[in-house]
């Protein structure tokens, strides 16, 4: 695998035009639009998730251009004083793939988790997902779980 010289940033606030560079990139590597494009937030909502600390946005750019992204949430633990982060989306340009982007990109919210106490950080990866569960596996332990998602009107 030959690395790349893509350059791994977290956004902020003054990066909205970048965060949609970022949710275009996952429409695409996905094959989602629906979810990342047909109703995009405001600049105002972007600005403000922006701003937080527990929201993290990391896109790996080759010059200005969003080749990888991530993104995760810090989740604040009320049975000690500790935080986990949850990445919920990770991506890669298929063009791209195979340059250590991803790993970068974990690695990065690696030192941010850790700098802000962060005990893990932990990803789902779907069944048939083989290239995400080898990454996950070699950078981390494999716990089986299931997920539900629950409507709020349930």
């Amino acid at each position: 695998m030959s690395e790349t010289a893509a350059t791994v940033r977290r956004l902020g606030p003054n990066d909205v035009a970048a965060m949609r560079d970022l949710n275009a990139l996952f429409a695409e590597v996905f094959d989602d639009p629906a979810a990342y494009e047909t109703a995009p937030p405001d600049d105002a909502y972007l600005t403000k998730l922006l701003e937080r600390d527990s929201f993290v946005a990391l896109g790996a750019f080759d010059d200005e251009q969003a080749v990888g992204a991530l993104c995760a949430y810090r989740l604040d633990k009320f049975e000690q004083r500790r935080s986990e982060y949850y990445i919920y989306d990770l991506a890669v340009r298929e063009e791209w793939r195979r340059r250590g982007i991803a790993t970068a990109l974990i690695r990065s919210l690696g030192e941010i988790a850790r700098d802000a106490g962060g005990y893990v950080m932990f990803v789902q990866a779907d069944h048939g997902d083989d290239p995400a569960i080898s990454l996950y596996s070699k950078l981390g332990r494999r716990e089986d779980v299931l997920h539900f998602d629950i409507d709020p009107d349930n």
